[in-house]
């Protein structure tokens, strides 16, 4: 039996490390530098001596039983072999332990992507989704063990129960493993659509329910008998005269209209394109802003909500449907297109404008460079005056 020395150069044997109590460091012999470490406690561990880059260094390699004799040899000479190559076995070590699951990443990832997206549901559903559809299948799996398979497998049941989410699934997965690699933590995304190689699913598109556009000025005036907040009900026409989206209204500042010019500048950070967008104001809405003059209490909202806040968009919807009428908010914007495009000569481009679409190709776009304000403007006019003419028939067939 070896003894409590660091001259025993005997190999050790399972049944000695199981019974050795006496506290000492007993040296396997096998020449790699490994050795039991006995602690006057009791407590046992596995300790290589070895020499890294010109410097002996001791590293830890565990304790018995969870490392029995033959995995903590096996370690000890793959690590002898990696030093001998000019390797860092140690540093190796060091990295190893330092890799994060792949829900540790995901939340590390989701920290440093939310400042970049604006709207709070979507950092909010980018855990949410994935917490609850892929943590349960390889949330505890170390990022750089987890497989194509494993996320095909997860994607697949996703599918089954949330086929909408499932394809986002994929991108949030893949941010994941694009911040892994450049933090070191793995060499390759193996969430790639070819990685993958998911059944291809068929999309059918799904429109906004609108209103025709013979409905929409019917629409307004029930808006308007009901009992809603001022606010509301003139933010709902505001925006189906100028043929914005829900946020941009709902948003609106006083800062940004121009009395005098009858022209709204919505900036480029409220703007689905990312770009300034200029709307020419026709003398209705111009109507609704000095309504909503009586409305001012300081936070600059041209809309505000009882609390002075911007109002929800779950608010108009809200109102829209109860008050019997099938459409969503931004469904008047098709109203507007489907008028433009039915009743009317304005070119597309015109039409286009008004909703702050691109047209053409990138050729085009570079060269044509007008926002067509004026013919918009006369466009509007004509918007107006159609829901207006509407609304007075609606009320002689009454």
């Amino acid at each position: 039996m070896p003894s409590a020395t660091t001259a025993t150069r005997k190999a050790l044997t399972a049944a000695f490390v199981s019974s050795a109590k006496e506290p000492g460091k007993y040296h396997d012999g096998k020449g790699t530098g490994l050795f039991l470490l006995v602690k006057t406690s009791g407590a046992k561990s596995w300790v290589q001596r070895i020499v890294i880059r010109g410097k002996r260094r001791e590293m830890g390699l565990g304790s018995p039983p969870v490392v029995t004799l033959a995995e903590a040899r096996e370690q000890a000479l793959e690590n002898k072999r990696v030093a001998r190559a000019g390797g860092d076995p140690l540093a190796q070590k060091r990295k190893a332990q330092a890799v994060l699951t792949f829900e540790e990443a995901a939340h590390k990832t989701h920290a440093e992507l939310s400042p970049t997206w604006k709207n709070p549901k979507d950092r909010a559903a980018f855990l949410s989704t994935l917490e609850t559809y892929i943590f349960p299948h390889f949330g505890a799996v170390p990022l750089p063990e987890v497989t194509s398979a494993d996320i095909r497998q997860a994607i697949l049941a996703a599918r089954e129960k949330v086929p909408h989410v499932a394809r986002k699934l994929v991108y949030r997965i893949s941010y994941v493993f694009k911040w892994g690699i450049a933090e070191g933590m793995c060499s390759s995304n193996p969430s790639t659509a070819q990685s993958l190689a998911l059944p291809r699913v068929e999309r059918k598109a799904k429109h906004r329910k609108a209103l025709h556009y013979s409905d929409v000025a019917g629409c307004i005036e029930t808006v308007h008998a009901s009992r809603a907040w001022k606010a509301t009900k003139l933010a709902i026409e505001f925006l189906i005269l100028t043929a914005s989206r829900s946020g941009e209204v709902r948003m609106a500042r006083w800062d940004e209209i121009d009395m005098n010019t009858a022209t709204w500048e919505i900036p480029a950070e409220r703007m689905k394109m990312q770009r300034p967008h200029r709307v020419p104001l026709p003398a209705r809405a111009m109507e609704i802003l000095a309504e909503a003059e009586e409305l001012r209490d300081g936070s600059g909202l041209v809309f505000p909500s009882l609390r002075g806040k911007v109002l929800s968009d779950m608010t108009l919807s809200k109102l829209v449907k109860e008050l019997g009428f099938d459409a969503d908010i931004h469904g008047f914007r098709t109203s507007f297109r489907t008028w433009a495009q039915e009743r009317t000569n304005y070119p597309r481009e015109v039409a286009e404008a008004a909703l702050a679409h691109k047209t053409g190709d990138a050729v085009e776009q570079a060269y044509a460079r007008s926002d067509v304000f004026e013919k918009r403007r006369k466009m509007m006019e004509s918007w107006a005056a159609f829901l207006s003419e509407t609304n007075a028939k609606v009320a002689r067939i009454r």
